[in-house]
């Protein structure tokens, strides 16, 4: 499973990567904008947006390419590792009850 966090804080990266790899997915994280955010951001299982720290640029085009591309998309006002957790072991134990 592929994730894309978008925002978060800078320190977080690594953190956030390690999160999703405990997870068993493959994580792309943009705390900073991007030149071609749209095209950075592909086809992802789940998109992970972080809308406290994060530019209002940056969360319009994330849910703009969710909404195009039909990708599922969770928004939490905190940017926190805990917050990470409980959106991937909730959207994980739904996406396996659902196959």
């Amino acid at each position: 499973m592929i994730v894309v966090i978008v925002g978060g804080h800078d320190r977080m990266v690594c953190q956030y990567k390690g999160i999703c790899k405990e997870y068993g997915c493959k994580a792309k994280v943009y705390t900073q904008a991007e030149n071609n955010l749209e095209g950075l951001i592909g086809r992802p299982d789940l998109i992970v947006l972080f809308t406290n720290p994060v530019s209002h640029k940056m969360a319009i085009i994330a849910r703009k390419m969710a909404a195009y591309r039909d990708i599922a998309i969770v928004q939490s006002h905190c940017g926190s590792g805990s917050a990470l957790r409980n959106i991937l072991s909730e959207n994980l134990i739904s996406r396996e009850e659902s196959v």
